[in-house]
This record gives C-alpha cells, sequence and structure tokens, in this order.
C-alpha cells in the first residue's frame, strides 16, 4: 500500500499543474463561446483530430509500441536507435498523409459526426476543423517522442509539455474575447475571428510537439530518416495491436453515438448539446485523472512482473490495494460532485459569454458523472490486470458489449426525454454502461487470478460510502441555504459553497474516515500530515 501510495503521490502531483491549466482553458474557451452553436461547432471540429489519433495511434502506444521499443533497447546492438528512428519516420510520413486527407474531408467528416447542420453552425465547424486536423501529424509525433523518452526513464517533458498548450490556448481564448465582436454568435463570427480559434488550437499542439522533440534530442536521440521498413517489424506491431485497436475502435464507436446524439439535442435544445457533454465530461475526469490515472502507472509494472512470475497472490494484493487506495478518495468526490456540481460549474463557467442558466445545465450534467465515477475508476484498474498478463482481447470483447448497453440506453433518451434532458440522459448511459462493464470484468479477472479479494474491496467501499455521507449532507444543506438566501446561484454564491460546503465537507468526510479507522484514508491523513510537519 505504502508503496503505491508513495508512487502516486508523486505522479498525481506532476500531472496537478496539467490538469489544472487544463481546466483553466477549458472555462477560457467556455466564457468565449458558450455552449450553443458556435460553442458546439468548436467542439466538435475540436475532438475530430482527438478521435483520429486514438485510432491510429494513441490506443497502441502503452500496450503495444512502448513495449516493442524496450525490446528492441535489448535486442539490437545499437540499444534501438535505428528501431527508433523508423518508427518515427513512419509516424511522420503516415500521419502527415492522414492529416492531409483529413483536411481535404473536413465536410465529409464533421457530417459523421453532426445531425443535419446546415448554414453558418456548418460552415464554422468545417472551416475550424480545417485548421484544426493537421493537429493529427503533431500529435502523433509528439506522442512518439513522449513514449521514446519515457522508455529512457525521462518523464519531465511528458509531464509538462500539455501545460504548454494549455497556456497557448488559454491566451487564444483570452485574445477572442478581447478581438471579437461576435461573442458566442455563430451567425456573427468572422472568418478572422474562426482562423484566430483554429489557427491557435493548432498552435498549442505545436508547441507541446517540439518540446517533446527538443528533450528527445537532449535525452540522446538523433533523428535520421529511415524507410528500410522490412525492419521495423511492422508486421509484429499489427499482430499485436489488432485487439487494441478493436478496442479503440468500438470505445470511439459509443463516442460517435454519443457526440451524434448530443449535437442533435443541442439542435433542439441550444445550450443543452455536445459542449455541454464536453465540458461536463472533462471535469468529470479531473479526480480520475489525478488520482486513479496516477495509481495505475504505479502498478501495472508491479503487476506485470507478478503475473510473468506466475505470483498471482501478488497481483490480487496490488490490485485490492489500488481500487481500495483510489476509492478512497473517488467515493467522496463522486458523492460531492453529485451535490455541488451547478455549483462548480457556475464558478468556473458562468463567466464571459457564458450565461448562468447554461452553466448551470453543466452543472447538471456533472451531478450524473458523479454517479460514474466508482465504476469508471474500478473498470479502468480491471483493464490492467488483463494488460498484466498481455491480454488486450478480452477488453475488447467486454468493449462491444459496453458499447451495446450504452448506445442502447442513449437512444431511449434521445427519443423519450425532452430535448433539454437528452444530455443528462447520455451521461446516465454512460454511467450504466461502466457499471456493467465492471461487473463483467471483476467476474472474469477474478477467474484468472482466482479471486480479486472482492469481500475486503465491498467491506472498505461501504465504509467510505458511510463516512461520505455526512460531507455530502453537510454540502447539500450549504447548498440549500445559499440558493434560499442568495437568490439563487451565482459566482458568489457558488464560491461560498465550494468553499463552505465542497472544503469544509471533505475535511469531514476525511475526520469521519480517520476516526473509523480507515486504512487508505488514514495512509494519506499521515502522509500529509508528516510532510506538513517536516516543512
Amino acid at each position: 500500500m505504502s508503496r503505491v501510495l508513495r508512487a502516486g503521490a508523486i505522479m498525481a502531483a506532476g500531472t496537478l499543474v496539467s490538469r489544472v491549466t487544463g481546466f483553466l482553458r477549458t472555462a477560457v474557451l467556455a466564457a468565449a463561446l458558450g455552449t450553443a452553436a458556435l460553442g458546439d461547432a468548436y467542439n466538435v471540429a475540436y475532438t475530430i483530430p482527438l478521435i483520429l489519433f486514438d485510432l491510429l495511434l494513441g490506443g497502441a502506444l502503452s500496450s503495444v509500441v512502448v513495449p516493442m521499443i524496450v525490446r528492441a533497447h535489448r535486442r539490437d546492438p545499437d540499444g534501438g536507435l535505428a528501431y527508433e528512428q523508423r518508427l518515427m519516420t513512419f509516424a511522420t510520413v503516415g500521419l502527415t498523409v492522414v492529416a492531409a486527407l483529413a483536411v481535404f474531408f473536413a465536410p465529409q467528416i464533421i457530417g459523421l459526426y453532426t445531425d443535419d447542420w446546415q448554414g453558418p453552425k456548418l460552415e464554422a465547424a468545417i472551416m475550424l476543423a480545417r485548421f484544426i486536423l493537421p493537429q493529427i501529424a503533431f500529435f502523433g509525433i509528439g506522442a512518439l517522442a513522449g513514449a521514446i523518452l519515457n522508455t529512457r526513464d525521462r518523464f519531465g517533458a511528458p509531464m509538462w509539455a500539455p501545460v504548454l498548450n494549455n497556456l497557448v490556448m488559454i491566451g487564444v481564448g483570452l485574445l477572442y474575447l478581447v478581438v471579437s465582436d461576435a461573442g458566442s454568435s455563430v451567425e456573427q463570427v468572422s472568418e478572422a475571428d474562426l482562423t484566430l480559434l483554429g489557427l491557435g488550437t493548432t498552435a498549442g499542439i505545436v508547441a507541446q510537439c517540439i518540446v517533446l522533440i527538443v528533450s528527445l534530442h537532449r535525452a540522446g536521440f538523433r533523428f535520421r530518416p529511415r524507410f528500410d521498413l522490412r525492419n521495423a517489424y511492422l508486421g509484429e506491431m499489427a499482430r499485436a495491436a489488432v485487439w487494441t485497436l478493436a478496442y479503440t475502435v468500438i470505445s470511439q464507436f459509443t463516442f460517435w453515438i454519443t457526440t451524434k446524439l448530443a449535437t442533435g439535442a443541442g439542435d433542439r435544445a441550444p445550450g443543452a448539446g455536445n459542449a455541454a457533454y464536453s465540458y461536463a465530461y472533462q471535469f468529470f475526469q479531473l479526480p480520475y485523472g489525478i488520482i486513479a490515472v496516477s495509481v495505475i502507472t504505479a502498478m501495472l509494472p508491479r503487476m506485470s512482473r507478478s503475473v510473468a512470475d506466475g505470483e498471482f497472490g501478488v497481483v490480487r494484493e496490488e490490485f485490492s490495494s489500488a481500487v481500495r487506495l483510489v476509492s478512497s478518495a473517488i467515493v467522496p468526490a463522486g458523492l460531492l460532485l453529485m451535490v455541488v456540481g451547478p455549483a462548480v460549474t457556475v464558478l468556473i463557467f458562468g463567466h464571459g459569454n457564458m450565461t448562468i442558466a447554461h452553466a448551470i445545465y453543466i452543472g447538471n450534467v456533472l451531478q450524473v458523472f458523479g454517479l460514474a465515477l466508482v465504476p469508471f475508476s474500478v473498470f479502468q484498474l480491471l483493464l490492467r490486470v488483463f494488460y498484466s498478463f498481455g491480454d488486450t482481447r478480452t477488453p475488447a470483447l467486454v468493449a462491444v458489449a459496453n458499447a451495446v448497453v450504452s448506445a442502447g440506453f442513449s437512444l431511449v433518451a434521445y427519443w423519450l426525454l425532452p430535448a433539454e434532458y437528452i444530455v443528462m440522459g447520455l451521461a446516465t448511459a454512460f454511467t450504466i454502461a461502466y457499471i456493467f462493464g465492471s461487473a463483467v470484468l471483476w467476474r472474469l479477472a477474478s477467474r484468472r487470478v482466482g479471486g480479486l479479494d472482492g469481500r475486503r474491496v465491498a467491506a472498505a467501499l461501504s465504509r467510505m460510502y458511510v463516512a461520505a455521507i455526512p460531507s455530502a449532507a453537510f454540502a447539500l444543506a450549504v447548498l440549500w441555504a445559499a440558493e434560499r438566501f442568495g437568490s439563487g446561484l451565482s459566482v458568489l454564491t457558488s464560491l461560498i459553497v465550494l468553499v463552505a460546503g465542497g472544503g469544509l465537507g471533505l475535511a469531514l468526510y476525511l475526520a469521519v474516515a480517520h476516526r473509523m479507522r480507515i486504512p487508505e484514508v488514514h495512509s494519506i491523513v499521515g502522509m500529509v500530515a508528516g510532510r506538513v510537519g517536516r516543512g
């Protein structure tokens, strides 16, 4: 437990700056563009390069590319340098061609993710996409550079490069607020405004890519184009990546359905469409990204070594410790999001061209996502059990079932709910899918390793929820008082709710959990107290 805690804390501290600046970026862009037509158009154009990159390379990086680079380091006489150069050559040429094709077919690609968009909204989305789609090449080159750096135990640049991207985007959003007269109106936005947003967005990724390439050069890598791809083991890579690619394709298919339905909802209820879903989802990812990702990164190498040694008992203990440690922070975070979600989003998004009503709606969607925080995190931890065995097939097959559940409930929400509730219904479908997926994966993983310490995990989760309920009730009381005596949520009352309800509510959880002697919380409190005492 202490090893996971220490390693996770170190990485969490590094990712915190990136996550915080990322949310400042999101808040500035939301203030500049709102959540109506222009906000929807930007968010669709912004998301597509991420999807295409994930399909082409992103999903295979950690599960396939990095292990093959490590093997090349050990296998090749030159320490794998030529192999790295071949990969970089292949990625640069291939992704550049894909980016050029994507720009050419931008109207058709936008059409795949939208629902009967016409006029200025469609034109804005296509123009933004043509400026933003070149990111595909820079995403891929930067990601591969970061992967090579990680195999050389250079983690600083991959950790900090996204911060530069966020800062560039914050500058772009603020500049748009200053120079544009269009505000959030897609009818009034000019070509100059769209050029600023599109080129500025791509400039952030270019800056991130340059930082990673420079860092790779300083680490001793010298790029030399190599087109002898027969020695790049691309066939071996393709065979290893086939199930990872299948998992990514299935996940993106689910995302495509969600985006399509969310954009349709936004056409029927402006401000309650894809932008609202996207902003709420990004905030939902914050506690997972800071807490769970750090623990996952720390536990996976040890689990992999234990599997190789046939020590399934160690695997079981590593997984159990990771779930309990993550849940000790995720459980109260999820409950508090379910209570103070609107206060969070009003404080962050209730500025500029974003109305308070639209900011509150994002918070309502965030409240639904709060239900998903625990099952989503447990699902991701369960995936790593299979990855430690080198099994990418089982996650892909479970992803099919997940997609069916998610798509089914999403379509029901779209057909049956009033337009203003559709996006909340999509978040509910997301939650149900991950509850289902976690149950299936748990059963399969338990069979694989001879049990996952389920009773101990269930008992720990039950105690954490008991400890978190008073904090959620306290936050709810503060929210009720602020709305009753403050004439509804405003930026000021939201700040009061977060400081008094969220901050003191979290302190109450820590106190109750510490009193209940929940060991994971006890470890966190002890570590923080010790560091403060030494400071």
